[in-house]
């Protein structure tokens, strides 16, 4: 099967995993993604027969859509992942987390419950859309996913919506309707043993607080976090909803946050040989860079860390800070930076920042490449 992706972010950062809702694609987690790239590689796909994704035969199962999710990190080779999936995304997260705990770091389950309706419901919905279409049931679905004060303050983006459900395929979208009518994890859902934030918006007619409240109930040490919103929190309150993902995947203080980030761009080796040689004298100054530098700064979504990893550089040029300079080389490589952006930052410092401070950065950042065994002449 073949399943439409987007994956983005630095190389040395964990990755966080989107699953949309029925109905939706990949691009309802778009507002969210620049807010959470100093921390993630974010990966966002198409749940089967939905946005890009292969469109296959029906009915689909839940178990087909979670081992979709499996053979999609297998393609990528990435062994764990932070789960955050919203409605029929939440059912294929509970399902990963009962089935596949060791390919989750985290589990995130937003505006969904371990039974969702009745399977006479969504067969009813089914038979609705075949006869009449999509337009039978779009406004109806827009009223369940917003507030009413969102389609007044945002109708934009409400219209988007809307145009996106429009373009949902017929056979894909009820065929993961017999998917969600049949899914049924009541007896399974106190196997889930990753750390689980479960998430639903206090006017949410599909999944409510009472459901979500019962999530919480079955799974031990689950976290609950309600929204002034209906059934997709995560367009209607992006900041606070990434903020909500930050504290939990993260850590709610500046320290904790500036710490995940030092550690995704200079590596585990560097910031734990830091921290063991803290002591008396130095140990305020290293919470000062955690704090600041990586806490405040480098978490700002303004730039990516790929662009502040080659401003760091062309910055400790001049300054001619040569310890500093060959770390932040290593630093970029965990940022995506190329051994050919490096150069072209260099060639241009030796314009504007002098012949003298570009040769000792050339020099410099030779001895890094010999060190990290790069073949950088070629």
């Amino acid at each position: 099967m073949k399943t439409n992706y987007k994956i983005q972010g630095t190389p040395n950062s964990p990755v966080l995993m989107f699953s949309n809702s029925l109905g939706a694609d990949l691009t309802m987690w778009d507002e969210l993604v620049p807010l959470l790239l100093p921390y993630f590689r974010v990966l966002q796909y198409d749940t089967r027969g939905h946005g890009q994704s292969e469109l296959t035969e029906g009915p689909y199962t839940i178990e087909r859509l979670g081992q979709d999710v499996i053979s999609l990190l297998d393609q990528l080779n990435i062994d764990k992942v932070y789960f955050c999936g919203l409605s029929m995304g939440g059912l294929i997260g509970q399902y990963l987390g009962i089935h596949h705990p060791d390919r989750l770091h985290k589990l995130i389950l937003s505006n969904t419950d371990s039974k969702i309706g009745t399977a006479e419901n969504w067969n009813e919905r089914s038979i609705t859309i075949n006869e009449q279409g999509m337009r039978a049931i779009v406004d109806g679905t827009m009223e369940k996913w917003f507030t009413t004060s969102y389609h007044k303050t945002n109708p934009a983006r409400v219209a988007q919506m809307k145009e996106l459900f429009l373009a949902n395929k017929t056979l894909g979208y009820t065929a993961c309707c017999s998917a969600i009518g049949a899914a049924d994890f009541r007896s399974d859902i106190k196997k889930i043993t990753v750390e689980t934030l479960i998430i639903t918006g206090d006017e949410d007619a599909v999944t409510n607080v009472v459901q979500a409240e019962g999530l919480q109930k079955e799974i031990p040490n689950a976290k609950l976090k309600v929204f002034p919103a209906r059934h997709l929190p995560s367009t209607e309150l992006p900041i606070e909803y990434a903020d909500t993902l930050i504290d939990f995947l993260v850590g709610k203080e500046t320290v904790d946050r500036g710490m995940h980030v030092r550690r995704t761009v200079l590596g585990n080796t560097h910031v734990d040989a830091a921290n063991q040689n803290k002591n008396e004298f130095n140990s305020d100054f290293q919470e000062f860079i955690s704090n600041y530098a990586w806490g405040e700064i480098w978490t700002r979504p303004g730039l990516s860390k790929h662009t502040r990893s080659l401003i760091t550089l062309s910055m400790l040029i001049p300054l001619n800070r040569k310890a500093e300079f060959k770390m932040h080389v290593k630093a970029a490589f965990n940022n995506g930076v190329t051994v050919k952006e490096i150069k072209e930052v260099i060639l241009q410092s030796g314009i504007y920042c002098g012949l003298p401070a570009a040769n000792d950065a050339i020099h410099a950042a030779e001895a890094v490449f010999e060190e990290l065994a790069l073949n950088y002449k070629e």
